[in-house]
């Protein structure tokens, strides 16, 4: 059984399709289908139903498709460990960032990539459920989310900041004066949200249902800097965390309440190898000034 021949079977089941996974690893289908069939004659079991072009994963390569990808991804980490010896002069980290972290996770990231210029770095931005759902695939070494309450057992968490949830509003509002806000007079406002698969929303979806309270939500909005030119307006008002905010034209009023805090997190997986380039990005972010 060969290292390849997994990564030909994990294309092939997230594909369900020989030729589109042959096409996506840059082999010939014929190559692709050959290894296959080696790999289940090794195994001496069928992985896949062939009914027609059509390809269907069986209970037997279900169950085998979790341990082909641990292989996969030990012997990944194995790699890794081996390119940190290079000692920050190559390699590559990959982060999953939601939207309310960009301002401070900026900061960071232009130190880092000053100090380190030989690091390629992606950055991907997204809802804590996607970023999560991608950093269990292996997609990201780490992501900087709220905590969501539950933690579970397979991912490290390392507490990175708490910040105020707070009303954005124009510059030129009434409101903009105020020092602080009740989630009652928030309720009241005519507010255009982020999106149902940001956390923010469904926190306080959540918060403004435990004080029964019926909130005007007359937009849902899937991009923030859509959601502040909105909020310019004067017209509409928004929620987001303190650490979003950062327009002349808006200011954030805290929102009252002892829950109206949230903690932003690093979260990865807990039993992946840890690059040396990521803890040297931890250290980064543990000292940005928010």
């Amino acid at each position: 059984m060969e290292l390849r021949q997994l990564k030909y079977f994990i294309k092939a089941k997230e594909l369900l399709n020989f030729t589109d996974a042959a096409k996506a690893l840059n082999i010939s289908q014929s190559t692709l289908s050959q290894q296959i069939k080696q790999l289940e004659e090794e195994l001496d079991i069928l992985l896949f139903n062939r009914i027609g072009k059509r390809i269907i994963l069986t209970e037997a390569g279900e169950m085998f498709s979790e341990y082909a990808l641990q292989s996969i991804n030990k012997a990944n980490q194995g790699l890794l460990l081996l390119k940190d010896l290079n000692n920050l002069n190559t390699g590559k980290i990959t982060i999953g960032v939601i939207y309310s972290m960009r301002i401070p996770f900026a900061k960071a990231l232009i130190q880092f990539a000053r100090r380190y210029p030989n690091i390629k770095i992606q950055v991907v931005f997204g809802t804590t459920k996607d970023l999560l759902e991608k950093l269990e695939l292996h997609h990201f070494d780490f992501v900087l989310s709220f905590y969501e309450r539950t933690k579970q057992p397979h991912l490290k968490y390392q507490t990175l900041l708490s910040s105020n949830m707070v009303l954005v509003t124009a510059k030129k509002s009434s409101l903009a004066g105020k020092t602080s806000i009740s989630l009652k007079q928030v309720a009241e406002l005519p507010l255009a949200l982020p999106f149902s698969g940001y956390s923010t929303i469904q926190f306080f979806v959540e918060s403004f249902s435990q004080k029964k309270l019926n909130p005007n939500i007359c937009m849902e909005i899937n991009d923030i800097p859509t959601l502040f030119e909105i909020v310019k307006t004067g017209h509409w008002h928004t929620i987001l965390s303190e650490t979003s905010v950062n327009d002349p034209h808006v200011v954030g009023i805290p929102i009252e309440g002892k829950n109206m805090r949230r903690t932003i997190m690093i979260i990865s997986l807990r039993e992946a190898y840890e690059k040396k380039a990521v803890k040297k990005f931890y250290e980064l972010m543990t000292g940005i000034q928010i």
